[in-house]
């Protein structure tokens, strides 16, 4: 196929726009079923048949389908190309402010919601870097090293999925966020060595920041509350707060005042025997001198 001249092949699923519904998520499907028939409908009343719309927003005839259908998640640049192509005056379009908001799976939004709401975050993390912290490189990389694999498409969705949760450093009034990263952790060159020092960038960044500590927890301490896992606090504004620790209570969520309390002392044991932040700052800083 030519346009003007130039071949253009027509970008299909594999390629371009969207992402696959989780079919456990109600609201999503439901927002995606209403996006995906005003499509249609406004496909239809223009006489446009799906293989000609396809052509002309550039994309392949089986993912428009999906997309009316509500199986596949439009990403904002299609539906910008289907308001032109429909002439719809900037509707079509504007229908980004409802998908935008169930493009990330169900347990991230809902982590996300939490994040948004909590006057304090306090996180333990002794495998990774957290994902409030990471950049796109290292979230791309620990990510994609998964087994078995996720497609492309899906690695982009949850790393985008991540990084929009670090709007919580955006808030105002500013939360207060607390971290605690394993040495060991912070030694590791995810994504090679300018991945690495980006990582590394970021950490010192966000520790500058007036409503964040980070403290680093040295190899050298030989015994300390939080082996058994990651832990997690949230506080809000009413008073309530939610907590969360792999060797606690099942890993899953918990609200109860008496195992919040248990999680309070095992963070606080943990952020005693950690470097100071002032410790921890320099720390970083010299193993990005060693990068």
């Amino acid at each position: 196929m030519a346009v003007d001249g130039e071949a253009v092949r027509l970008r299909t699923e594999a390629d371009e726009p969207g992402w696959e519904v989780d079919p456990d998520d109600e609201w999503g499907v439901a927002v995606l079923a209403t996006v995906g028939r005003q499509l249609r409908l406004r496909r239809e009343s223009v006489g446009m048949r799906a293989a000609d719309f396809a052509v002309a927003v550039g994309y392949g005839e089986d993912l428009v389908y999906k997309i009316e259908g509500g199986k596949r998640i439009p990403r904002q640049e299609y539906l910008d190309r289907a308001d032109e192509v429909l002439g719809a005056g900037g509707l079509v379009a504007a229908a980004w402010e409802d998908v935008k908001k169930v493009r990330y799976p169900k347990r991230v939004r809902e982590l996300g919601q939490l994040e948004g709401k909590a006057v304090e975050i306090a996180l333990y993390e002794c495998h990774i870097i957290p994902g409030l912290l990471q950049t796109s490189g290292h979230a791309r990389s620990v990510i994609g090293a998964a087994q078995p694999p996720y497609s492309p498409d899906d690695v982009e969705r949850m790393v985008a999925a991540r990084l929009a949760r670090q709007s919580v450093f955006e808030r105002s009034p500013a939360p207060a966020l607390s971290f605690v990263l394993e040495e060991g952790v912070l030694r590791r060159p995810i994504g090679g060595t300018m991945a690495w020092r980006q990582q590394l960038e970021r950490l010192l960044e966000v520790s500058r920041l007036h409503n964040v500590v980070l403290q680093v927890m040295p190899t050298d301490c030989d015994t300390h509350s939080g082996l058994d896992g990651r832990i997690e606090l949230l506080k809000f504004p009413d008073g309530t707060a939610v907590g969360r620790s792999d060797g606690a209570f099942n890993g899953r969520p918990t609200y109860e005042p008496k195992h919040l309390r248990i999680l309070e002392l095992r963070y606080g044991t943990i952020r005693a025997q950690a470097l100071s932040p002032r410790e921890s700052l320099a720390f970083i800083e010299h193993l990005l001198g060693e990068t």
